[in-house]
């Protein structure tokens, strides 16, 4: 039973390390924050079903969604 219970508790520690290592390289941990600010917060939880010009022309003028990343066919 010792064993088992070893060996269990081995196992997740090898996995927390590789996934610590795999989430350093990604760019989730870069971001202090979910949200940029109340109004995006707002609209994520609450607008996206009925979405108006003022929310589009808000996310723009805010920067709510960070960088275009540009579609290249093919890749």
């Amino acid at each position: 039973m010792k064993k088992l219970v070893v060996l269990i508790f081995m196992v997740l520690f090898l996995v927390s390390c590789s996934q610590s290592s795999l989430m350093s390289r990604s760019e989730y941990l870069q971001h202090d924050k979910l949200y940029k600010n109340w109004d995006h917060m707002k609209f994520s939880l609450f607008g996206p079903d009925n979405a108006s010009s003022e929310d589009l022309q808000k996310s723009i003028d805010q920067q709510w969604w960070g960088l275009d990343v540009p579609y290249v066919p093919g890749q």
